[in-house]
């Protein structure tokens, strides 16, 4: 690969002039935003390397995002937001922006504090991935940069929000387990907690009353306590055949559980989970899940924000990004009941 990257370089991969590159890396007019987007990304692809040092010292931009994760999603356990944080950082290079991860602890949530990297003026815009209290919601909202939250949303905040389609996706996960003869089928997951879990459970909802099943409380099953710490789950008295949980870890933690009690899966019990991350895997078998397309989150992510720099009144809303089910082994057909 050749070592200096020049504009020229660049425009002669596109097909464009140097004056048209050059307008689209300086977010000038004059070039439609779609070729801008392009050009950044093949500029990044060839290993283009912006001047931020120059640039932010000439615009007044710090040329850094933060991307900020609550602590309580951050432990040794959790490994998606971590994913996600590495795909905002590549999709962020294409624009000659570096992603900065600030962690939220759980005192500064609780006391309202800002960020350091926005108190300091070292980021251009802020991404708020995982869910963070009401509380601190009304504190984000008077940060005075662009913003967004990914994977949650507050409908009373008018802040614009990037989400997987977690309704759907748990959705079509009950109506598989459904047609696979389940009929006594718990949902595994605090509603309280997040509004992804809530829009998870209000997509197996959704399917139960579909299918003439009536909603049973006791199968209602809590996960984690106020703070999003997992707890043991108890199991009814009265065994479901299948377990929709919140997410993989979750699901990980129920696969434990029933394996303590004597349980065997798919046998005895069917599990589904969400997310096809690393949990998925590491239980026996596999896990039937949805999987969530981080690249198309962060992408998304990415894009609006550097929007949003650009034009700080754009409004993009709550956008949802599709996902896809994962057949496994962890889901047993049963045989319909004369």
């Amino acid at each position: 690969m050749k070592s200096n990257i020049t504009m020229k370089d660049i425009a002669d991969k596109v097909g464009v002039s140097s004056v048209t590159v050059s307008k689209a890396l300086n977010d000038k007019e004059g070039v439609s935003d779609s070729l801008k987007l392009k050009i950044k990304k093949i500029a990044g692809e060839m290993g283009y390397r912006y001047n931020s040092a120059a640039k932010s010292i000439k615009e007044g931009l710090s040329y850094n995002i933060g991307v900020m994760i609550p602590q309580r999603f951050t432990g040794l356990n959790d490994s998606f937001y971590l994913q996600v944080y590495q795909q905002i950082s590549l999709h962020l290079e294409h624009y000659g922006y570096y992603g900065i991860l600030n962690v939220l602890s759980n005192e500064d949530e609780e006391q309202l504090s800002f960020p350091r990297v926005y108190s300091e003026n070292k980021v251009d815009g802020i991404i708020i991935l995982g869910q963070v209290s009401k509380e601190y919601i009304n504190i984000v909202q008077t940060m005075n940069l662009p913003k967004l939250f990914l994977d949650f949303y507050d409908e009373h905040a008018e802040i614009d929000s990037i989400i997987q389609d977690n309704f759907y996706g748990a959705y079509e996960l009950t109506n598989y387990l459904i047609a696979m003869g389940h009929r006594e089928i718990a949902y595994v997951g605090n509603i309280y907690s997040t509004s992804s879990i809530q829009d998870r459970f209000l997509g197996y909802y959704k399917s139960l009353l579909e299918h003439g099943l009536a909603f049973q409380e006791r199968l209602l099953l809590n996960d984690r306590d106020e703070r999003g710490r997992y707890i043991e789950i108890k199991l009814p008295e009265k065994m479901p055949t299948a377990f929709v949980c919140n997410c993989d870890q979750v699901a990980y933690n129920v696969y434990e559980r029933l394996t303590e009690l004597g349980f065997q899966i798919p046998s005895d019990c069917s599990v589904v989970g969400f997310d096809n991350d690393i949990y998925a895997t590491l239980v026996s078998p596999h896990l039937t899940t949805v999987e969530v397309d981080i690249d198309q989150m962060a992408r998304t992510a990415v894009k609006f924000i550097m929007e949003k720099i650009a034009n700080p009144s754009r409004r993009n809303g709550r956008v949802l990004v599709q996902g896809k089910i994962i057949y496994r082994d962890s889901v047993q057909r049963l045989e319909a009941s004369n």
